[in-house]
Order: C-alpha cells, then structure tokens, then sequence
C-alpha cells in the first residue's frame, strides 16, 4: 500500500483557493501544466511508501498517540512558489511551527514501527500543479520555463484564505495507475485539544 500522512483543508479553504487559481490557468504556460485535482490537495506530513498491509496497524496505532500528544492548530492557505521548473504550488502561514512539530512527531513515530519516510525536509505547500511530462521533442515544447512557472507563483502573491483549525490527521492511500493518482483516506484522528488551566 503506497502511504502518507496529511492534514487536509476544509472545503471552504479548498474552495478559496479553486477561485484564486482560476485567473492562474489564463496566464502564459498554465496550459501546458499538469494541474493537480483539487481532491489531491492536501499538506503531506510525511510520505511512507510502499508499506505491507500486515505493518498498517502498528502504523495506525503510534499515529492514534502521535494526534493525541499534538494540538490543533490555526492554519490558512496564502502566498504561492515553485520547486524549480517542476512544481507550482500555493503556500500556508498562521501556526506554521505547530504543523512542523506535528510534522517531525509523525516521521518519529512512523521510524518506532521501522518506517522511513521520505528524505526531503518538510516545506509545507499544496501542489498547484506540475510540468509536463511528454517525450522527445514534444517534452521540450511542453516544458513551461521557470521564469513561466515563477510568474504563475507570483499570481498568488496577494493570496491570503480564510483561518482554519488543522485538527486532524489522516493516514491516506496513494492508488496510482493510468493517470493521475486518487487518494483515499483510510484512518482519522483528531488532533487534541488543550482547555487552559
């Protein structure tokens, strides 16, 4: 089963940014992008891999603690960048150090169970879109420029969404095949909630 584990946006946040990225794919270059489904929105916590049916429960049970021990927090979607010339993506601020905790605690949970996530350092984002990925001579027309893609980023400049509390984590199922992966969640828990004393 190939994993990750995300905080997702409500739809209203989603929605938000549906409207922000409309006017992006007007722009130069946006038609020749591969733009992600608003489904696959999402803040990858940590992506697993490939995992053994048979290791999902002591999986699911060190990330029931991990949500237990992390709070809820506020997030919002604002701003936009690249990763090069490969990925567009719209970027989060608010409660940005709680979500990098929540981040570091799931990969150290996940590495209890002998799971090693992936080796890139968390930069919380949702990806936009992606590239083009044709052959050949077709490649090379496809390909958006990064000066192209940074421009699309810039579109997102002013782009600041409603507040929304990031209060659950979801243990998801990446289905690739033909096309574009679809994801489906396969375990929730919610973050806690702390009253002040």
């Amino acid at each position: 089963m190939r994993l990750f584990v995300a905080v997702n946006p409500p739809s209203e946040a989603v929605q938000e940014l549906v409207d922000a990225a409309a006017a992006l794919r007007e722009l130069p270059g946006a038609d020749r992008l591969r733009w992600s489904g608003v489904d696959g929105w999402h803040l990858t916590l940590a992506f697993l891999g490939e995992i053994p049916v048979t290791e999902v429960p002591a999986l699911e049970a060190v990330l029931a603690r991990t949500a237990g021990e992390n709070g809820a927090h506020r997030l919002r979607i604002a701003g936009g960048g690249t990763f090069g010339d490969r990925v567009l993506w719209a970027g989060v601020d608010g409660e940005v150090w709680a979500l990098r905790r929540l981040a570091e605690a799931v990969r150290g949970a996940v590495g209890e169970v002998g799971v090693e996530t992936d080796q890139y350092g968390f930069h919380p984002h949702l990806t936009l879109a992606r590239a083009g990925s044709g052959r050949g001579r077709r490649r090379a027309e496809q390909r958006v420029a990064a000066a192209e893609l940074q421009h699309l980023a810039a579109g997102l400049d002013g782009f600041r969404g409603l507040e929304w509390e990031a209060g659950e984590i979801h243990l998801v199922l990446s289905e690739t095949g033909f096309g574009p992966s679809h994801y489906r969640t396969l375990t929730t828990w919610p973050l806690a909630h702390w009253q002040a004393e």
